[in-house]
């Protein structure tokens, strides 16, 4: 079985990305192990656990406990129970700190998500993180991205300058999911609109050209190597209406890409199928394994 490691930031990361694709790793077997800037246990971002602070009133005492827009956007009952486990193991209580890390010792790694700058620019901007993801690629060990997990990824460079998604296939956090979000911090928690937007628009700059996606697709060798959901895929729909999330047993709301050892998903609705897809991967046997070197070579 292998042993994964998921660098963390300190607070704001998706509890539904790396909660369930915790459970789902363990489950199978594998071992997993953190890390933080600090060597402390990180924290999920309140918001999407509760709820609270994306209705209008949210900041009113009392009735402010009250979820609406909230109770939709924040991670479901599965997420929210799988998060609560992850917590309590004592791998997640006792992580290291990101410069103590090497790709030595570890068969993959996985790089959840989360959007708010607060926490996550950090995460996202580390150029300790950044080199750490590039070695992995160069050692062609397992990578598993979702959400803005990706970005990171995207920005982490090779020996020659240009990002190891150059050339591969992905998927992201699309700007149709980002701006639809944002639309709804817009009206449920106007007092801080850009709370979905982690890297909201300079003057003169496009609007979405910030966008998780847009900000990938810069980094790739081709912009149709990201990989989006297609109008006529049957379950159309029910991937983009950013409300509908995938289940341990429905993962046909997902979208989930695989390039090689590489796998990227775009949000939390898509979390069970990115997991268990990663986890087939790192299950496969030694002559499969050859296999797919001898294809890449």
């Amino acid at each position: 079985m292998a042993h994964i490691l998921f660098p963390l930031p300190s607070r704001d990361f998706d509890p539904t990305e790396v909660g369930v694709t915790w459970r789902v790793l363990t489950a199978a077997g594998h071992g997993v192990s953190f890390a933080t800037p600090n060597g402390k246990a990180g924290a999920a971002d309140p918001i999407m656990i509760t709820g609270r602070g994306l209705d209008p009133w949210s900041p009113i005492p009392l009735i402010g406990r009250i979820t609406v827009i909230g109770r939709m956007l924040r991670a479901n009952k599965d997420a929210r129970r799988a998060y609560a486990e992850m917590i309590a193991s004592p791998a997640f209580r006792s992580p290291r700190r990101w410069d103590e890390l090497s790709v030595d010792g570890h068969d993959a790694i996985v790089l959840g998500g989360g959007h708010r700058a607060r926490g996550m620019r950090e995460y996202l901007e580390s150029p300790v993180l950044q080199k750490l993801v590039a070695d992995f690629f160069a050692a062609d060990k397992p990578v598993a991205a979702i959400c803005h997990g990706v970005l990171l990824a995207a920005r982490s460079k090779r020996a020659d300058g240009r990002s190891v998604l150059h050339g591969r296939k992905t998927t992201a956090l699309s700007w149709r999911h980002e701006r639809t979000a944002s639309a709804f911090a817009h009206v449920g928690r106007f007092w801080d609109r850009n709370y979905y937007r982690t890297y909201p628009e300079e003057d003169g700059q496009p609007k979405g050209y910030m966008s998780v996606e847009q900000e990938v697709i810069r980094h790739l060798a081709d912009p149709g190597d990201f990989i989006d959901v297609r109008p006529q895929d049957p379950h159309f729909r029910r991937k983009t209406s950013g409300l509908v999330r995938d289940s341990f047993m429905d993962h046909s709301p997902a979208l989930v890409v695989e390039d090689g050892n590489y796998v990227s998903a775009r949000w939390p609705g898509d979390t069970h199928c990115f997991a268990s897809t990663f986890a087939r991967l790192l299950s496969r046997s030694p002559a499969e394994e050859d296999a797919r070197r001898a294809r890449v070579a």
